[in-house]
């Protein structure tokens, strides 16, 4: 990675300033666990109001004397604002209290920067640290002298920042032809599921709200999963069989929070395609969490920003395990369509509550029909089994398969082009009448 990292915490000092300007104030406690996502020990925690930042050092003098006494005290070797700060902030503030200042934004990059395990992902958070830091490189060379005159001192005609921003530029151009590659491999996966007809199933949610551990549970998978912000970077697909309708493919992605930095959003862009083209977006949403609201405000308000807000959605209430008296439920909307599941990814509860709703949603509307399937056309009807569409089947003299199936329209279609034919029959089927009732076949629905 771009940044080296100490193997140990870092002593910190967190700063949070409530201004009038801020229509949405940043939650404090949120901060701090995002510094102890990061590895960081906070010894101390500021906190203070202003109606707007100041220019040059965003606190006011009183307030920067009481964090320079508090970095003094402790011995911190780091001050974490949890606002984001211009380069000339940042600058000033380091040279006051002499010591390292990060903003909320390099705090998150620094987070995603330890967490990225995949060749793209790594590439993806160096991208973002190099935008970042390209409005931040002035600050490395302020020991140096630009450049030197006189004989057998003159150079090249760049100074040290111009040559630095010019190796940013060579590799930030790099990577985005790295991840152009990427973003191409995608699309042909994306391509051949459509062509498989496998719908996409995309987690979405607040960082921390139990996506992964959602996963793992529909998909019998063991990816990471923890107590922590930002556990999941690195999108992941998995194959689920839906009851009474086939096959889908799940995919984990990477959390959202409270004004993400625009750097991510635009690095993560490969990663976050496979929300844009889902099918459905399970909206995970921590129950248990008093601010769940706000955080659903915010999650949408980043679909909006990748152009993923008119994707469907189902509302996953998760962590319901640790409620009192809250039994999983499937709440539908006015049309009698899913709208919420309620469960816990912990425990398990709910697990069929929601397969169910994803094939009801992933299938619109589904039929019941009874097909005929020709002795020799075993192999169809081994399919329908392995994808959980028959409810029931009796054969008649002939050997022929008379199946009683549940699917979606579409997927009927096609079952009839493999050479199973509809029964139109008046009154039930039963084993005891199945060969002797009268039937007419037809091609197509």
């Amino acid at each position: 990675m771009f940044f080296d990292r100490p193997d140990s915490g870092e002593v910190c000092i967190l700063v949070h300033i409530a201004l009038d300007s801020d229509r949405e104030q940043e939650d404090p406690s949120e901060f701090e666990e995002l510094a102890l996502s990061a590895g960081a020990m906070p010894v101390a925690y500021i906190t203070g109001s202003r109606k707007q930042p100041e220019s040059s050092h965003f606190v006011g003098s009183g307030k920067l004397q009481e964090i320079a006494a508090a970095v003094q005290a402790h011995g911190a070797e780091l001050v974490l604002f949890n606002h984001g700060l211009s380069p000339s902030q940042e600058r000033n503030l380091e040279r006051q209290l002499r010591c390292r200042v990060l903003d909320r934004t390099g705090l998150i990059l620094d987070i995603f920067a330890q967490r990225a395990r995949s060749h793209e992902g790594k590439l993806q958070v160096e991208l973002a640290q190099l935008q970042h830091l390209s409005t931040r490189l002035k600050r490395g060379w302020t020991h140096l002298d630009r450049q030197k005159g006189g004989i057998g001192l003159r150079g090249a005609g760049e100074t040290q920042l111009e040559l630095d921003q010019r190796m940013i530029r060579q590799r930030i151009k790099s990577i985005n032809k790295g991840l152009q590659k990427v973003r191409g491999r995608r699309e042909q996966g994306r391509r051949s599921r459509r062509r498989a007809e496998a719908p996409t199933v995309s987690l979405v949610g607040y960082t921390n709200a139990g996506k992964s551990s959602l996963f793992n549970l529909l998909t019998d998978a063991e990816s990471y999963a923890a107590d922590q912000l930002f556990a999941t970077l690195d999108s992941t697909l998995r194959r689920i069989s839906l009851p009474n309708f086939g096959n889908a493919i799940v995919a984990d992605t990477v959390g959202f929070i409270s004004h993400l930095p625009h750097e991510l959003v635009e690095a993560f862009r490969s990663t976050l395609e496979e929300t844009a083209n889902a099918n459905l977006l399970l909206h995970v949403i921590d129950a248990a969490n008093d601010m769940n609201s706000e955080y659903i405000g915010e999650v949408n308000s980043v679909l909006r920003e990748i152009d993923a807000a008119e994707v469907p959605q189902l509302e996953v209430f998760n962590k319901i395990d640790l409620l009192e008296g809250v039994e999983p439920f499937l709440q539908r909307g006015q049309d009698g369509t899913p709208k919420r599941v309620y469960m816990s990814a912990k425990t398990g509860a709910g697990k069929a509550l929601l397969k169910q709703a994803l094939a009801e949603l992933l299938a619109g509307s589904l039929v019941e029909e009874t097909l005929t399937i020709a002795p020799h056309n075993a192999r169809l009807r081994s399919q329908l089994y392995e994808r959980g569409l028959v409810e029931d089947e009796q054969t008649d003299d002939s050997g022929a398969f008379i199946v009683k199936v549940r699917l979606p329209r579409k997927e009927l279609n096609r079952v009839l082009d493999q050479g199973a034919s509809l029964v139109v029959r008046t009154g039930p089927l039963s084993a005891s009448t199945a060969a002797s009732v009268p039937v007419t076949q037809v091609k197509r629905a």
